[in-house]
């Protein structure tokens, strides 16, 4: 069902006249592994509350080494698609992507194409390379002898890269990967969650009426044609700035002409009319998508606000246990955790939505190096490197989403639903002494290490303290660019049923009407 999605998705998006089968391939395989990663924190967090009863106790098969395989099962999952992500990001979709790069100069051979794009891979791969070996060599534990030798240091270096299992390694890698991710999911993600509910609760304007305006824009266009044309009947020859306007409105005609085809191509569309007769399940769509991200972002304004008020600081990446202020979704998580599997259903949900906003925001903003538009995202007209980046940029945000869903509830993430055992004493009236008498608690950071298991998920997030540190500021700036973002799509008017036409859209041709249809 994911690879069918994955499918679908690349396929609506990517240029007709330009696609090709590798990369389509490695966009469709690299939004598959982010789809798939997604899914890890739930099922993490299902496997460690699935071991232990109501009650707190351990399930008759939850043993040990019962344990201790599941967490390494999850362990290893992790480090599978952990490992995938940095092949995908740091090898393979550069390589994809320096390769057509340069088969956009046509006196160039397949060779050099692939020596070339090999070529500046390297460099993507040599700080994979320092980025591993940094996490790996910094230990988070200091030799307690400081008068070791050299060799005792280095030898301490492998064994403790050696009793992690290379999870520190890993770790930072995936950490600085995920700070990017970040600031990707501050860009996209948080306009994407105002831009997407808003734009289905608004919808489109109507093609009729579109082309009843671009009707009258081609009329006046050409009055103007007609008008500067008229300055050379008697012989003289136009002056410079009357050539330039001629210029200007010529190709402006053109864009007009192109729009009047495309509009009369989906204003009789049989797609059209049906989208129409579903505008009232978007309407409710976009409400409840505006509702989910209500949810969210109130509920991360409270978590943050509670780190700034009760954590140690930014010298412990503003970690804290538990929660003392309550927000709506760490209060809604336990009462759901009450009928199975509602709470992973809405963990679920938060996380999918996470990554359809991402997408939305993708295709509203599309894509920048800071002041400067690369790509496009459009329907049926994107080319095959934008859609490598987009890949790419969902899978940095894909890592960014357990830190935030983190945020949101830090106790569940690490514990899920787990009870521990707590002995609490009870005075009996008729005997006028005391009983010691085993009660359920929720699982937290004051429970024995033996009773509650945390999530492999919490083992990644927080090796180091100031990718934490980092994550909380980037939290505050992810609420500041949703507001700015709700601001301008409540300001923003009815997008246009074939937005994108325009003069700077080089890619477009006359034969492919049918992508515009909505």
């Amino acid at each position: 069902a994911i690879l069918a999605f994955c499918w679908i998705y690349v396929r609506k998006y990517q240029s007709q006249r330009e696609s090709e089968v590798v990369s389509t391939i490695t966009a469709i395989f690299s939004l598959a592994i982010a789809l798939i990663t997604s899914a890890l924190l739930p099922v993490d967090i299902f496997l460690v509350s699935y071991m232990k009863n109501q009650n707190g106790t351990f399930k008759d098969w939850a043993n040990a080494n019962v344990s201790r395989q599941i967490e390494d099962t999850v362990l290893y999952g992790y480090y599978t698609l952990y490992s995938v992500i940095l092949f995908c990001v740091f090898f393979w979709i550069p390589f994809v992507y320096f390769y057509y790069e340069e088969k956009d100069d046509d006196d160039t051979s397949k060779c050099t194409q692939i020596k070339t794009a090999f070529k500046y891979t390297l460099g993507f791969a040599v700080i994979c390379a320092l980025l591993l070996l940094v996490g790996a060599f910094v230990p988070l534990n200091v030799p307690n002898n400081k008068n070791s030798t050299e060799w005792e240091k280095v030898k301490f270096l492998f064994e403790e890269l050696g009793s992690s299992h290379g999870l520190a390694a890993l770790s930072f890698s995936i950490s600085s990967l995920t700070l990017i991710g970040m600031l990707a999911a501050i860009t996209y993600t948080a306009y994407g969650m105002s831009a997407l509910p808003l734009n289905l609760i608004k919808g489109t304007r109507s093609a009729a009426y579109e082309r009843l305006e671009n009707t009258e824009d081609i009329e006046e266009v050409e009055q103007h044609i007609q008008t500067i044309k008229s300055k050379s009947k008697d012989g003289r020859p136009l002056t410079a700035r009357d050539k330039r306007a001629l210029k200007q409105f010529e190709e402006r005609l053109r864009t007009l002409r192109k729009r009047e085809r495309h509009l009369e191509y989906i204003e009789n569309s049989w797609w059209t009319k049906f989208c129409g007769a579903l505008r009232p399940l978007k309407i409710i769509w976009g409400i409840f998508f505006i509702l989910v991200a209500l949810l969210f972002i109130i509920s991360l304004f409270l978590s943050n606000l509670d780190k700034a008020l009760h954590s140690a600081g930014i010298d412990s990446g503003f970690i804290i246990f538990g929660a003392n202020l309550s927000n709506p979704l760490n209060m809604l998580l336990p009462v759901l955790q009450t009928v199975f599997p509602l709470d992973y259903i809405l963990i679920t949900i938060i996380i999918m939505y996470f990554i359809f906003t991402s997408m939305a925001g993708i295709r509203n903003i599309g894509i920048w190096f800071f002041w400067v538009r690369l790509y496009k995202i459009r329907r049926g007209r994107t080319r095959p490197q934008a859609l490598l980046f987009l890949c790419m940029i969902l899978l940095l945000i894909v890592l960014h989403t357990s830190y935030m869903i983190y945020s949101l509830a830090p106790q569940y993430v690490m514990y899920g639903s787990q009870n521990y055992l707590i002995e609490s004493n009870i005075t009996y009236d008729d005997h006028k002494n005391n009983s010691a008498f085993p009660v359920p608690k929720r699982c937290d950071a004051d429970a024995p290490e033996d009773q509650c298991t945390v999530t492999r998920t919490y083992l990644f997030l927080h090796k180091f303290w100031f990718f934490s540190a980092a994550y909380y500021f980037g939290n505050w700036a992810f609420l500041v660019v949703f507001l700015i973002g709700l601001i301008v799509s409540c300001c923003k008017g009815k997008k246009s049923v074939i937005e994108g036409v325009d003069e700077d859209d080089s890619d477009i041709s006359d034969d492919e009407p049918s992508v515009y249809s909505v």
